[in-house]
């Protein structure tokens, strides 16, 4: 496994580059590829680690026929950015975010509803059955091959001001959130102002006041060092959402069947890592932040936040495209 500079993947027919596009060049069944996989994380976040495992898994599996180079902490842009590269083939891999992937197949947006799942585990549990088939297969058409559900965790909010109590304490604070529709919906609805910001400039802009706070999962504050710049961490609980783990179409044409067969199945093991690494985060992390004395760490009670997210369930059951999905996905998650 090695990894590339955005200049390098510019350099080779990246999403930015100035360029034609050329389609590649049929190889030998022999011949070794190297693909480059973009994600978004920080060194050390769970997603960092199990995509470098990713990497090391496939060049076993492949037997040295298939390597694995890594561009993660947006050195190959923001998700959505990556996600375009996907769909043109300038990028092969993605381990991506839900907001950019559901602007591609709305249905996935339905994944962040407030309060649908209590844990990843009864996410993943959804998501292995039928309703991620489903979504996998409305994937397709834009030439996107998904390889596995990945855990971008429970998401709670920290900010500057205040410890959030009830949803009347996010009144008058600005919070980051990413460019994701669900999300946008859920904190208008707890009163609070939102600005999107790139997940990589969200430092500098806590930092600056920018804005006052931001919403994620425990494993990307700490892998972000946010606690540095927020000291109330709110156990809000609100959204849980997905990493969908994406291979380019085209991508999949430069490999045979059986270097295919060990991308799929190094991601599945690297998935399950990614999935163990967020559980034990969520874990060690909340003892950390709670010994730490320079944060103030806070539970919540749901019930007044799920009461006042309610409508946006309602909002998107009423959705025409989306609709159904909504109510099969809702039914799926109590069962």
């Amino acid at each position: 496994m090695s990894r590339i500079s955005r200049r390098a993947f510019v350099a080779s027919g990246g999403v930015l580059a100035t360029a034609p596009f050329f389609p590649a060049i049929i190889r030998p069944a022999h011949a070794a590829v190297t693909l480059t996989l973009g994600h978004g994380a920080a060194p050390g976040n769970p997603r960092a680690v199990a995509a470098a495992k990713f990497a090391e898994l496939v060049a076993a599996k492949s037997q040295g026929k298939v390597r694995v180079n890594i561009a993660g902490a947006e050195q190959l842009g923001s998700d959505a950015a990556m996600l375009t590269s996907l769909r043109t083939g300038a990028l092969d891999f993605s381990i991506n975010s839900q907001g950019p992937v559901g602007n591609v197949v709305p249905e996935i947006n339905v994944l962040g509803l407030p309060f649908l799942f209590q844990s990843a585990d009864q996410a993943v549990k959804v998501l292995s059955g039928d309703v991620g088939k489903d979504l996998a297969q409305r994937l397709e058409p834009a030439g996107l091959s998904l390889l596995s559900w990945w855990d971008n965790g429970i998401r709670h909010v920290t900010n500057s001001k205040r410890a959030v109590q009830t949803p009347a304490d996010l009144k008058g604070l600005k919070l980051r959130v990413p460019s994701d529709v669900m999300l946008m919906d859920v904190f208008k609805s707890l009163g609070a102002s939102t600005e999107q910001i790139a997940f990589g400039e969200l430092y500098i802009a806590l930092q600056q006041g920018v804005v006052d706070g931001q919403e994620n999962p425990l494993a990307n504050i700490e892998s972000s060092k946010l606690y540095e710049v927020n000291r109330f961490i709110s156990l809000t609980g609100h959204v849980w959402q997905s990493n969908p783990f994406l291979m380019s179409r085209i991508a999949r044409a430069k490999v045979g069947e059986p270097e295919l067969k060990a991308i799929q199945e190094a991601a599945e093991e690297a998935g399950a890592l990614q999935r163990q690494l967020m559980r034990d985060a969520d874990t060690q992390l909340l003892a950390k932040y709670r010994a730490d004395g320079k944060l103030q760490v806070n539970e919540v009670d749901p019930a007044p936040f799920r009461e006042a997210t309610a409508p946006v369930i309602e909002a998107w059951r009423k959705k025409s495209k989306v609709g159904p999905f909504v109510e099969r996905l809702v039914d799926a998650a109590k069962s």
